[in-house]
């Protein structure tokens, strides 16, 4: 019967979260939104991110030979090779953000950002597939 009592309360109680996209962000949090293309609110970090942090990845096509090697370490498929164009094509839905690809890239190609907030109701939208 207790657990019926806690189920109830727990119902009738706001939550104790907000809604992720910086549109339902509470308003003492104002200060840390920025405005980015397309009218969209971005979230500033309150603090600065640590040194080597692995956040969205960044791809050099300019610096990148095709020697398809990212391909072969990334543990969960996020990279795919587009033979045509002689690029990559990185799906940001699907990586751990090991940063073995990084790693292992001859020319620096790859790199991580100190971006984090990455979440989408799409995972194909364009700020989650890298490609340029």
């Amino acid at each position: 019967m207790e657990i019926v009592k806690v189920l109830l309360r727990q119902l009738l109680q706001t939550p104790a979260t907000n809604k992720f996209p910086a549109k339902y962000a509470p308003k003492s949090t104002i200060q840390f939104l920025d405005k980015v293309k397309k009218g969209k609110l971005r979230l500033i970090p309150p603090i600065p991110v640590p040194p080597k942090f692995r956040g969205k990845i960044l791809y050099d096509r300019e610096k990148c030979t095709g020697c398809q090697l990212c391909l072969k370490v990334c543990p969960t498929k996020a990279i795919e090779f587009i033979p045509e164009e002689k690029k990559v094509k990185i799906f940001v839905a699907r990586c751990c953000f090991c940063a073995q690809c990084n790693d292992i890239c001859p020319t620096n190609a790859l790199s991580m950002t100190d971006e984090f907030l990455l979440s989408s109701y799409d995972k194909y939208a364009d700020e989650l597939v890298v490609t340029k």
